[in-house]
């Protein structure tokens, strides 16, 4: 088939590989460098997998920034835009999915258009409305940051917004695509598809708070947080995995999809959803405070990215923890290597680990490295375990 992905970033560049083992795949960007890094068999995105890929399989994909050419004689358009949340309409933005939807009807009235952007529920129902087709379907992504190739060809489930026919052939798709056999597939409408999207991460950040908000517990208490936590994770209902505190939930998705969904419950009664949202300021309030309590000359931010291995630092929650420090005039420092510009808001970049070392009287790491070692003392962290 002739598929072509708008969008190079995680989900779109990790669609595009998996689907060009098979299918005749373009990748379409707007940006002009991501468009020449693909074609160049060059990653847009941390992700070894995706790069390992690009550098040896015989992939059958190009990439381009021309919308005629991309959409014109396409059979399936795959949109993997980004939909960021606006705090001033509540609701995600979604100009860039509608604008790629506007380029291919106005070229293409024959394929099928699968949104794999994060959504507001309803919004692909108003969207086949407005533009009178049944051709737009909602299919959700559900990767993870640097494993994103690995987690499109071992799917924990296919999910696609459509009962019909197009929605079959979408969901055989993506799991021929796979190399796992027997993957889970569900067959719903539009609106449900998107709701388990925005469900499905919620559930993750309120995982991550309640965690967050033990260990919050057990360090005003002066108690050991690990022990708490491994007595809690035994019991089998509740499990011993993703338990590992952090400075809060941060990245492309926890932030904006939970904020997404306590919106679309503006008429719907509900404490926890809003409670999950809250708790995430609270926990940076406490980790600033508890920074702040320790008077440091200079506080030290050991990278910006919320994991192991990422280049991403969107919305990190270090960064809300650094305003609240600064607030208080004190002082701070970054290290983050992949950077290099001289400041990051208004913060002096040190991209020499050891005088950043020197320099820095507590560091903060959201997650342990073997880098800090020998500065164990000034280290300030909640990694308890060890992992993302």
């Amino acid at each position: 088939m002739k598929i072509t992905v708008a969008g190079t970033g995680y989900v779109g560049l990790s669609l595009a590989v998996l689907l060009a083992r098979q299918h005749e795949v373009t990748a379409y960007d707007i940006d002009e460098s991501r468009v020449r890094q693909v074609n160049l068999r060059k990653s847009t995105v941390a992700d070894d997998e995706i790069s390992d890929a690009l550098s040896s399989d015989q992939l059958d994909l190009c990439a381009t920034d021309d919308n005629e050419a991309a959409f014109r004689d396409a059979e399936i358009v795959i949109i993997a835009t980004p939909t960021d949340y606006d705090a001033k309409t509540h609701c995600f933005d979604t100009d860039s999915v509608e604008q790629v939807i506007g380029l291919v009807t106005a070229c293409n009235s024959e394929c099928l258009m699968v949104i794999k952007s994060t959504i507001p529920v309803g919004l692909t129902s108003e969207l086949r409305t407005r533009h009178k087709t049944d051709r737009i379907i909602f299919s959700p992504e559900f990767l993870r940051e640097g494993k994103a190739l690995h987690d499109n060809l071992n799917p924990s489930r296919i999910i696609v917004g459509d009962k019909s026919e197009k929605g079959t052939m979408i969901s055989q798709l993506l799991s021929r695509a796979a190399e796992s056999n027997d993957v889970p597939i569900l067959l719903t409408d539009s609106a449900e598809a998107e709701a388990i999207k925005l469900f499905s991460n919620t559930y993750l950040a309120m995982r991550i708070a309640y965690f967050n908000e033990l260990d919050s517990f057990a360090q005003a208490n002066n108690m050991d947080s690990m022990e708490i936590i491994r007595g809690v994770g035994h019991d089998p209902r509740i499990g011993n995995f993703y338990n590992n505190p952090s400075f809060g939930y941060g990245g492309y998705c926890l932030p904006k999809d939970t904020k997404q969904l306590l919106a679309n419950y503006n008429h719907v009664p509900n404490n926890l959803i809003k409670a999950i949202v809250d708790s995430n300021d609270t926990r940076k309030d406490f980790i600033a405070t508890t920074i702040i309590d320790m008077k440091p000359q200079v506080v030290g931010i050991y990278r910006l990215t919320m994991k192991a291995d990422s280049d991403n630092f969107r919305t990190s929650a270090v960064q809300g923890i650094m305003e609240r420090i600064k607030a208080q005039n004190i002082p701070i420092i970054i290290y983050e290597p992949a950077l290099k510009a001289r400041q990051f808001q208004g913060h002096e970049l040190v991209l020499n680990l050891g005088a950043f070392k020197a320099r820095s009287s507590v560091i903060m790491a959201n997650r342990q490295h073997v880098e800090l070692i020998d500065v164990a003392e000034k280290v300030y962290t909640r990694d308890l375990f060890g992992v993302d």
